[in-house]
């Protein structure tokens, strides 16, 4: 045996025995809960896209886009609108009452700041 190890050119000593060991190994493990029905779908997905469901999952997970939650100045415009709207409310009642004559000028005030903020937040999208 050892005279045929020679002959091919490797020591019988320092060869390697056993699976290659891998470039990168996955050492972190990510535990997620979910009910009999979700496994079944992601299961069935994995399985048509002719994937393991760990690989489905990490490539999906690589793959996908999160929108985040509204910043604060977003949440600040979104509650002056609010602010706005029950203003506005009050105008209409104000107006059934006395007539839209008498509250012209405080509606013309009221949607030029709306239309001001509308156009912020606009801004803000792009």
């Amino acid at each position: 045996m050892k005279k045929l190890a020679k002959e091919n050119g490797t020591d019988a000593k320092t060869r390697r025995r056993g699976r290659p060991k891998k470039a990168i190994t996955r050492s972190i493990s990510l535990v997620v809960r979910m009910t009999p029905t979700e496994r079944l779908a992601i299961a069935g997905k994995a399985r048509n896209a002719g994937m393991r469901i760990s690989d489905w999952f990490r490539q999906s997970a690589k793959a996908s886009m999160i929108t985040p939650r509204l910043s604060k100045e977003e949440t600040g415009h979104l509650r002056t609108l609010s602010g706005m709207a029950n203003n506005l409310n009050q105008l209409t009642r104000l107006a059934h009452m006395g007539g839209l004559v008498s509250i012209m000028a405080d509606l013309r005030k009221t949607l030029h700041t709306v239309e001001a903020l509308m156009e912020r937040i606009g801004r803000d999208d792009s």
